[in-house]
């Protein structure tokens, strides 16, 4: 044993410091760093510049539904990887790695609780699970949460993130824009609301179906929302689109969408929508 092994043996043990990836968060809006507690524990809203930081299910359902009210809904079992889908990687090894991330099935998560007293079934789109995109799972995963919420006869609630159709699942994925939409009809055929809260970003074609649906439109302030990129689209017209276009705000402004409302105010604003929507069908 020489002299460093013995030094080294010698020294008392130092537990794994915490480092700069740990303790601060680098805001997307303003670039300020802020300390990672600070900002969780503000919904992952940046207290400098109100940056929306993008956020899983489990943040969502925690800051809408009631304490200990939600159950969170089995996930839907679909085929996976009908097409035996291979391009850089295998789309196994791909959905494997999203699972590991995310610890998620897939990148929809539906639950069942309630929002200030009000009974309601939630779904939320995972971005970070593959760029949250609609495949198979996530469109069966809808349909079977509005299932839950007509055999509750309660309000649908869904909070889109999606990049759009999952291009691993080819036809498959773009039949889910037709299946949701039907789900959508059967929720109004049994007279109960459907909300829709965009999230940033909700893209392709989810926005193409079940996320321009809603019988009222809600969206997180400074979300990206449309159907092709603007790149895309500025080529295409060969104009020089306006400022802020696709962003919440524009869409306000132009009758795409019923509100803008800050995450802090998310809670309460659905609260209030599901007394009135629901009042008006026990009147009727």
């Amino acid at each position: 044993m020489n002299w460093v092994t013995r030094v080294r043996n010698a020294l008392p043990f130092v537990a794994k410091r915490e480092t700069a990836d740990t303790l601060w968060h680098k805001c997307k809006g303003c670039e300020a760093m802020i300390f990672l507690k600070e900002f969780e524990e503000n919904q992952s809203v940046c207290p400098k510049c109100d940056h929306h930081g993008r956020i899983g299910p489990a943040e969502r359902f925690a800051a809408i539904f009631d304490d200990d009210s939600y159950k969170i809904l089995p996930p839907p079992r679909v085929a996976e990887d009908p097409l035996k889908f291979k391009d850089t990687k295998k789309y196994t090894d791909r959905i494997k790695a999203a699972r590991t991330a995310t610890g998620e099935t897939d990148a929809m998560v539906s639950a069942r609780g309630t929002v200030d007293g009000h009974k309601a079934v939630i779904s939320v789109q995972d971005f970070a699970f593959m760029g949250g995109s609609m495949g198979m799972a996530v469109g069966e995963s809808f349909i079977e949460a509005v299932q839950e919420a007509i055999t509750a006869k309660c309000p649908y609630i869904i909070f889109t993130a999606a990049g759009g159709a999952r291009m691993q699942e080819g036809i498959l994925s773009l039949m889910q824009m037709p299946r949701s939409t039907v789900a959508i009809q059967m929720l109004h055929d049994a007279g109960l609301p459907y909300i829709v809260v965009l999230t940033d970003p909700t893209t392709g074609g989810v926005t193409a179906s079940y996320a321009m649906l809603g019988d009222i439109q809600i969206s997180e302030p400074g979300a990206l929302i449309g159907f092709a990129g603007q790149r895309v689209i500025q080529d295409t017209i060969r104009e020089k689109l306006p400022e802020g276009f696709q962003r919440a705000e524009y869409l306000l402004a132009h009758g795409m969408i019923d509100m803008v409302t800050h995450r802090h105010e998310l809670r309460a604003t659905l609260a209030k929508l599901i007394g009135y929507l629901m009042a008006a069908k026990q009147a009727a």
